[in-house]
């Protein structure tokens, strides 16, 4: 018996079938990257939770270019070369737009020639080392100069304790031997000698801190010290309930983290950590408009989609401030192309403006695909929170390649084109 199909017939049946003859035309996909398992979950989840608020309240003012926007979100189980595997998936099988991810340089070094090679987009929405520029990424989050150096010489002043010996302590990865040979090198410029500065890194995921914190305090009796931190992710929990046994506090060895906020500080007692400090753009203290707004936005997302965690205690950080401004930045570009090819889209970033929950308009920097942004140093509070004891008065212009690395003053500022 021969059969008659009717466009409106096989419609409905892709429909029924969970298809839509206008869905691929209708929607944009866009990557979500980020470790949602293992060490590195305690930060990135946030993250990826901030990226799907950002996506959903977009959709419900109109989308982009009239497009809903649809999130593909994969977890690189804190396992980076996954992450390679993964990003070459969505830009391959998933024909993202765009992916937003990674926290640590490790991630991002991963994917990067994957994002290269297929000259597709990656905005990176967390503090960095610096040296690097690709066409291909926007740093969203602070360079060297943003956060790491403001923070040293804020310690060095007599404000922040007239700091003489110095202790880096990080994670044993990229981000803090690069971020740690960049602070030794500004420390040697100012006259710090090489036997005042203890430097110690831990794999990630490390917990037993006794002997360090041992080794910091007898350090520590030889002048006024600070300890200048780069863990990353869990670790930092062990790291900081071993100073408080082991007796050292703001007062005696005060600690500058770069990877420690809101949310970290969430699966500690901060009561033994008031006064420690962190070093950040943002921080969720902040008093402004634009900053009440967004975090009432997110209590009330996250009470509504019972995020785990956030649903009793909503807190917001400096890298969810960072993705956040990141997908609203590309929204404006892509509608100013009026396209997402990446190219145009690169071309279209160059100035984009965002008024961000730090209070200070945000600019992407015409040519080296960093924001330029405030320097914000906080002392944590008993609560968890921070009092901003230190800021900028205004936007700080990035710098990817650091003045106390030799050779940097021969490097361009933006990205080589390929």
């Amino acid at each position: 018996m021969q059969r008659s199909f009717t466009l409106q017939a096989v419609t409905a049946a892709l429909a029924l079938a969970g298809f839509s003859a206008a869905h691929a035309q209708d929607t944009i996909k866009v990557g979500v990257l980020h470790a949602l398992s293992g060490t590195m979950a305690i930060s990135e989840t946030a993250l990826k939770d901030m990226a799907l608020m950002t996506i959903e309240d977009i959709n419900a003012k109109g989308g982009v270019m009239g497009k809903k926007l649809e999130p593909v979100v994969i977890d690189t189980a804190s396992n980076w070369p996954l992450a390679a595997e993964k990003a070459k998936q969505l830009i391959g099988q998933d024909k993202v737009a765009v992916t937003f991810g990674c926290w640590t340089s490790v991630c991002r070094k991963s994917v990067l020639p994957v994002y290269e090679e297929n000259n597709a987009l990656l905005y990176y929405p967390v503090q960095y080392e610096g040296e690097e520029l690709s066409k291909n990424v926007f740093y969203t989050g602070a360079a060297p100069n943003q956060q790491a150096i403001p923070a040293v010489e804020y310690l060095m002043g007599k404000e922040g304790g007239a700091a003489k010996r110095w202790v880096l302590l990080g994670t044993d990865y990229v981000y803090p031997r690069t971020a740690n040979k960049i602070v030794r090198a500004f420390l040697k410029s100012k006259g710090v000698a090489d036997a005042d500065i203890m430097e110690t890194y831990t794999p990630f995921g490390h917990s037993d801190y006794q002997t360090i914190v041992a080794d910091i305090k007898k350090f520590s009796t030889g002048g006024k010290t600070a300890v200048v931190s780069t863990i990353n992710g869990d670790s930092n929990i062990p790291f900081y309930k071993e100073l408080g046994n082991a007796g050292l506090n703001a007062k005696t060895v005060p600690v500058v983290a770069f990877s420690v906020g809101e949310e970290e500080l969430r699966g500690l007692d901060p009561k033994p950590l008031a006064g420690h400090l962190a070093s950040w753009n943002y921080f969720m203290s902040v008093k402004n408009p634009t900053n009440t707004a967004w975090i009432k936005q997110w209590s009330d997302y996250a009470k509504a989609k019972k995020l785990p965690g956030q649903s009793t205690k909503p807190l917001t950080n400096d890298p969810m401030e960072a993705t956040y401004v990141g997908i609203h930045m590309w929204k404006q570009a892509v509608e100013k192309a009026k396209s997402t090819d990446s190219d145009k889209v690169i071309a279209a970033m160059a100035g984009q403006t965002f008024n961000a929950p730090s209070g200070f308009t945000l600019t992407m920097d015409a040519k080296n695909h960093h924001l330029h942004k405030p320097v914000l140093i906080g002392e944590i509070r008993p609560d968890g929170q921070f009092n901003v004891v230190w800021r900028t008065k205004a936007p700080v212009k990035a710098q990817p390649w650091s003045p106390f690395i030799e050779g940097n003053d021969k490097k361009k500022d933006e990205p080589e084109k390929k």
